[in-house]
């Protein structure tokens, strides 16, 4: 459908709407840009004459409106009342159930009256009091964006001061006719705040007022703060009759002040004491004041005041720590006191008394102290010292100190000193005195520096608050009537005990299945305590551990694996604590080094046996390669006679002995004299000897014939054949001759075949052997 014919359709509908409803007919809300105070009640009026089929209905804010806050008047208006309307800004809007028509809609706007009006008559601060000149009101007011202007009105309509804020102050110096002096002589009056915008117009409620009552003097001025040892002095200008006094530690600023009030009576006199006050502390002071009827004034600039030592306002404690009895005859003691703050500035001073016999000796010795402890020097008699304040004289305390050997004191014995479950406690107890005794005084101290005391009537204490795992040393010294005994000390004993704070770890010995582990404790503290060491190793992501004594320093981790990655921690545990060492890592051996051991042993046995024994051969061998062996060539055949031979005369004869078998070398033959015969066997010369007689025959071995050694009387042989033998030419030595039997006695002796055997005339090769 083209543009043009859009048009004309929508020309159509209009001019068929305008015949249908009449000329001049529209429909629409007013009144227009409403604006109601707010919580007042407003009408709207929608026409709706354009719209006769339709049911009429209201939405605020596009929220639909009961229908019972709208009624029809006539065919073609219909009125919307709202009661109470509260909202800054509202959207209105008439609808036709016909079609959902929109016939027309209104902004309503709120606006509010000024409201809790104070007023207030007061001075120039540069000025005297007397009758104010100055008058200042405030209010309260929802204001939107457009601007309002704010006048006040007295009951008569007279102008008092204009303004654009919530506030508007009257000078009625600045004025000719004085509307304050007129207003401070009625006890009554009554202004009106009213607020203007182009838009809309209100005036507040009256508000009514005595001058008097709402008349606000200036602060005090000259405050002065007098400190002494009891209270603080304050004094301040003008005289008031009414007026209050704030103070405050200046360390505690958040804290809520104190307010004290003045005497109505004592208005001329403007001099007040605060009691109350804790000793050497600064004190924040300020003043306020009121005329009879009238308003306070603002607080006066505050004073800071430090106040004095009070005797009465703290809690006193003076003890005494007595030396032994030195060498110059002098004792050191130690004075402390508590209660007194260290913020005080006063100067102390010890009072010294020495007794003789329990009377004084009217000697005084003073010594000036620091603020919280103090050393004088005394004899061997029994003392009394005072402490004082120095610039008042006024008495703190004192102590006595008794002669050294004074058996006729009380004195406690055999202290007992155990820890506690609870950390830093320590619980004490002693023997009683059998002398009278009041009470005891319990003294400790970890530094001997600062010693903490209390006192008792019990023969125990309980001491709290120690140190974590901090050695004490403690004295009991009993009472008696203000004179004390002698005194008993306890070993140092730990507050409580804890683990140490460093734990080193060794892997030592490590097998294939077993390691030894071993751990050594490092700490500053020398309150140490272990119950149990827990050894935690984990390999592979299973984690196993071992717990043994607080004793022990090792321990030795079995059933483990071969060639495997370990870790190792150790947990002391001890006085409900506990410390864990850092990972220490090791891998176990892939055999047992004891089997690697014993074989290395075992084969260096073996080596050092094969050793000796190849050692040893070598030696035998040596000795058997140099060992000299006979030449055959140097050797000669001889006669051995048979067992059956007789006796021959001029064979083997020896001069002492008949000895069989004797061989007989070259050399000792030539010693005996004998002839030597060489003998030649082809080309070779060979030396040799026969002890056969000349009338013996002599039978020589063919070069062929099997020369064979008969036995000899014990018995050997010895067979050579001619053919293949080494030897050189050699004798044949004769046979020897067998003996005769019984039966052959009487025959004619025959020639027995006589045995060849090979006589060495040299058995070994000599360099002068020829």
């Amino acid at each position: 459908m083209s543009l043009f014919s859009i048009f004309v359709v929508a020309a159509l509908f209009l001019s068929l709407c305008d015949s249908f409803k009449g000329p001049h007919v529209i429909c629409d809300v007013y009144p227009k840009d409403l604006y109601v105070e707010q919580n007042s009640s407003v009408e709207i009026v929608c026409q709706t004459s354009c719209s006769n089929n339709g049911k009429v209905f209201w939405t605020l804010n596009g929220i639909h409106i009961s229908e019972s806050l709208s009624k029809t008047i006539n065919a073609t208006h219909t009125v919307l009342s709202l009661r109470n309307f509260t909202q800054s800004s509202a959207a209105v809007q008439c609808h036709s159930s016909y079609g959902d028509q929109l016939l027309g809609g209104v902004t309503i706007r709120t606006y509010s009256k000024p409201k809790n009006i104070t007023c207030v008559l007061h001075y120039d601060v540069n000025k005297p009091n007397g009758v104010p000149k100055l008058f200042t009101c405030s209010w309260e007011h929802h204001m939107d964006s457009s601007q309002t202007n704010y006048t006040i009105l007295n009951n008569s309509s007279v102008e008092i001061c204009k303004s654009q804020g919530v506030n508007c102050t009257h000078n009625s110096t600045r004025l000719a006719d004085d509307i304050l002096d007129y207003m401070y002589f009625f006890n009554s009056y009554t202004i009106k705040v009213r607020a203007k915008t182009q838009y809309w117009e209100t005036d507040s409620d009256p508000y009514v007022f005595d001058p008097h009552s709402i008349t606000k003097i200036n602060p005090p001025k000259n405050l002065k703060i007098t400190p002494s040892s009891e209270h603080l002095s304050v004094k301040w200008d003008p005289d008031e009759p009414r007026c209050q006094v704030k103070y405050y530690k200046t360390s505690e600023p958040d804290k809520a002040p104190e307010v004290l009030w003045t005497n109505p009576s004592d208005f001329s006199i403007s001099v007040f004491t605060i009691e109350e006050v804790e000793s050497c502390i600064n004190y924040n002071v300020s003043v306020r004041c009121a005329s009879e009827r009238g308003l306070w004034s603002e607080w006066s600039p505050e004073k800071t005041a430090f106040t004095k030592l009070s005797r009465s306002r703290i809690r006193m404690g003076l003890w005494r720590k007595v030396a032994e009895l030195g060498k110059n005859g002098k004792r050191k003691v130690h004075l402390m006191w508590k209660g007194i703050p260290s913020t005080c500035r006063e100067a102390f001073l010890v009072k010294q008394v020495a007794y003789n016999d329990n009377t004084t000796t009217g000697n005084y010795t003073y010594t000036s102290c620091g603020s919280s402890s103090c050393d004088v020097d005394v004899d061997h008699r029994s003392h009394r010292l005072y402490l004082t304040v120095s610039d008042s004289g006024a008495l703190l305390d004192s102590v006595y100190v008794p002669a050294v050997g004074d058996a006729s004191l009380p004195e406690v014995w055999s202290i007992k000193t155990t820890k506690s479950r609870m950390r830093g406690v320590i619980q004490v107890s002693w023997n009683v005195s059998e002398k009278p005794v009041s009470s005891y005084i319990i003294d400790w101290t970890h530094d001997g520096c600062r010693y903490f005391w209390k006192e008792t009537t019990f023969t125990n204490a309980t001491l709290f608050g120690l140190l974590h795992r901090t050695p004490y040393n403690i004295t009991v010294t009993p009472l008696f009537n203000n004179i004390s005994g002698h005194s008993i000390h306890a070993n140092p004993f730990c507050s409580s005990m804890g683990v140490p704070e460093d734990i080193d770890v060794k892997v030592e010995e490590v097998d294939d299945k077993s390691a030894f582990v071993k751990w050594d404790i490092k700490s500053q503290n020398p309150c140490n305590d272990v119950d149990t060491y827990t050894i935690f190793y984990e390999a592979q992501g299973l984690q196993h551990n071992v717990s043994v004594s607080g004793s022990e320093d090792g321990v030795w981790l079995k059933d483990l694996k071969p060639n495997t990655h370990y870790n190792v921690r150790v947990q002391a545990t001890g006085d409900n604590e506990t410390n864990m060492s850092s990972k220490v890592h090791f891998i176990t051996n892939k055999y047992d080094p004891r089997l690697i051991k014993a074989l290395s042993i075992c084969g260096g046995i073996l080596v050092v046996l094969v050793l000796s024994i190849g050692l040893t051969c070598a030696v035998q061998w040596k000795k058997f390669n140099d060992k000299p062996v006979p030449n055959p060539r140097l050797s000669s055949v001889a006669k051995w006679l048979t067992q059956s031979h007789a006796k021959v005369e001029g064979f083997f004869q020896p001069t002492t002995d008949q000895i069989e078998n004797q061989v007989v070398t070259g050399k000792t033959q030539r010693n005996r004299g004998a002839p030597l015969t060489p003998v030649r066997n082809g080309n070779d010369c060979d030396t040799s000897f026969s002890s056969l007689q000349e009338n013996e025959p002599e039978e020589r071995f063919s070069e062929t014939s099997e020369t064979q050694l008969l036995s000899s009387p014990e018995g050997s042989m010895v067979f050579s054949s001619s053919q293949s033998s080494p030897y050189r030419s050699q004798d044949t030595a004769e046979p020897l001759l067998e003996k005769p039997s019984k039966s052959d006695l009487g025959k004619k002796q025959e020639k027995t075949p006589m045995k060849s055997l090979y006589i060495s005339l040299n058995m070994f090769e000599q360099s002068d052997v020829r």
